[in-house]
């Protein structure tokens, strides 16, 4: 058993009996790891009310090999994250960043991955409202890739010829990235004009896109993540997110 500190960040948290708290935390050095905050409830709480999701610090654990559950000994607070809560919509992209990570993510460190979602909770959190919507699907996308999950949007992926930059094409979920006109006679997937392929490319490589219509990319990431990196699973705050743009 090794007493260890690491930049952490809270994905998740749940009650555990009456004075505990179980956390789901992203680390630096450690990459995914759950801990017990033993006291961190009741009127005499430990750590001052700071282990809420979306929060960033250093955490102090005693990290014990062969277990999934780690003991909490302190946490450091770095950026508390409040203003996520100011609206729906940014509670939603924030969850949608966690939840990616906790279904996907490893104890494996990945410096490059918390970084990622480090700032992505960041420019989630300080995003102009008419913007919000494209920077919650620009780092969504970027973090697939990081994870090793990047559609193939440059090449068919049927029969491997590089597209030009003015071709149509259609994305195909189950092949997990485009095809040419050729290779997509039958039809299915979503056709993808070249300034819709240009702004997806964009956007899985990190960079900001203005997207004047948003409703398509929604569908597409939701489609894509369930066919390719959760297998046939469903995030849950894709239905938080879709009420919170009903309402927006």
């Amino acid at each position: 058993m090794a007493l260890v500190s690491t930049d952490a960040i809270i994905l998740q948290t749940f009650a555990y009996g009456d004075t505990s708290r179980i956390l789901r935390l992203l680390t630096r050095a450690h990459g995914l790891q759950s801990v017990i905050a033993k006291g961190a409830k009741g009127p005499r709480a430990r750590f001052g009310g700071v282990l809420e999701p979306f929060v960033d610090g250093v955490a102090t654990f005693y990290l014990k090999s062969q277990r999934e559950l780690h003991t909490l000994s302190g946490f450091e607070l770095v950026r508390a994250r409040q203003s996520l809560g100011s609206d729906l919509l940014r509670i939603g992209g924030a969850a949608l960043i966690a939840e990616l990570i906790l279904r996907t993510g490893s104890e494996e460190a990945q410096p490059e991955l918390f970084d990622a979602v480090r700032d992505a909770l960041d420019r989630i959190q300080a995003a102009p409202t008419p913007q919000l919507e494209a920077v919650i699907l620009g780092r969504a996308w970027h973090l697939v890739a990081l994870l090793g999950f990047a559609p193939s949007l440059q090449e068919c992926t049927r029969c491997g010829r590089t597209l030009g930059g003015a071709e149509e094409a259609r994305f195909s979920y189950e092949a997990g990235g485009v095809l040419c006109a050729a290779c997509s006679v039958a039809g299915g997937g979503a056709i993808l004009p070249p300034h819709a392929r240009s702004a997806l490319q964009r956007l899985v490589e990190g960079d900001e896109v203005v997207l004047a219509r948003t409703g398509g990319h929604w569908k597409l990431l939701e489609r894509y993540l369930d066919q390719h990196v959760l297998e046939g699973g469903t995030l849950r705050s894709f239905e938080f997110l879709a009420e919170a743009l009903a309402d927006s």
